[in-house]
């Protein structure tokens, strides 16, 4: 299962993405955790020590030979997108410890939370590329995912709606919107709401630094059923925030049993690959005639295997 924890900046999203993947290490399920937020702060808040992996897009040729394998329909690393679907020959990856993918690029904190980073906006970006470059890699990745029962990929995003800029936000079978009981939290939500309405987008909404009553009777009257549940203000949440981390073990029942309120909404889903791999072919499509068909010289659409679905037999 794969969910997405999004919301304003500061709302505190990062530290609810942490959260929820090392209670899903605790509970002893497979979990990876991936940073595609412009600011990588989700290996501190998991606890990580020593330096970050390497970014899933740093070496993006390599990336994409691997997982375009043996694929008859893309000739070559350079006439793939980020959108570019899987296909018959395709390399698909997966969570187990032999992937190739993962040994390369993931870490692995003192929990035992594997986690992935997309890199930092550096240097040699400013004035020439957007952060969508570096979330691309995720979205490729995610394209080539087979991720089997009981394992759970966990995905800090960009803040605001800012995912609305690619297919990103359609490749999550629960996105949770972190909310504070402010105006501007709940604005986040309802744009975000808006942008993914008739997209089949599962939107729950988390409240976090809920103080009283009344944060909660704001949170009601803005999200409705939208709303999942709340954190409270704790000792555990803010040492989180501030990158020292507390045992799982320690964290305070009520927050705990909203974080297990988040997990039973994941599981409560369900994946139709065939309808996945849908939005992947149309928001490929829609990205090829917008500019990459221009950028690659190459008509993407061709990319496109008629009838292929991922993880089901190649039709014949």
């Amino acid at each position: 299962m794969r969910i997405a924890f999004v919301g304003k900046g500061g709302s505190g999203k990062t530290t609810a993405a942490a959260m929820f993947s090392r209670l899903l290490a605790h509970r002893g399920h497979p979990v990876l955790a991936v940073d595609a937020d412009i600011n990588q702060n989700l290996g501190e808040a998991l606890g990580a020590r020593g330096p970050q992996p390497c970014p899933l897009g740093a070496d993006l040729t390599w990336l994409k030979d691997h997982l375009r394998g043996d694929n008859p329909l893309v000739a070559s690393a350079d006439a793939m997108i980020k959108t570019t679907p899987p296909g018959p020959g395709s390399r698909m990856v997966g969570l187990d410890a032999h992937d190739e993918v993962l040994a390369r690029c993931a870490a692995t904190t003192p929990d035992g939370v594997r986690y992935l980073v997309t890199g930092e906006f550096d240097e040699a970006d400013i004035g020439v590329s957007c952060y969508h470059s570096k979330t691309g890699a995720v979205e490729l990745w995610l394209n080539h995912l087979l991720d089997g029962p009981g394992e759970y990929v966990v995905v800090d995003m960009t803040a605001g709606a800012d995912a609305f800029a690619s297919g990103l936000f359609t490749r999550f079978d629960l996105t949770v919107l972190v909310s504070e009981p402010t105006r501007r939290g709940v604005g986040v939500y309802h744009q975000y709401a808006a942008h993914a309405a008739g997209r089949g987008v599962a939107l729950a909404v988390l409240g976090n630094k809920v103080d009283d009553d009344a944060d909660v009777a704001y949170l009601r009257e803005h999200a409705g059923d939208a709303l999942l549940g709340w954190l409270t203000r704790s000792p555990w949440v803010r040492a989180a925030e501030r990158g020292e981390p507390h045992p799982v073990a320690a964290l305070e029942p009520a927050n705990a049993a909203v974080l297990a309120d988040v997990l039973a909404a994941l599981d409560a889903r369900s994946r139709d690959w065939a309808a996945y791999h849908r939005d992947t072919v149309e928001f490929h499509l829609r990205n090829a005639r917008a500019w990459g068909d221009r950028a690659t010289g190459v008509d993407l659409a061709a990319q496109v295997a008629p009838g292929f679905v991922p993880g089901a037999p190649v039709p014949a």
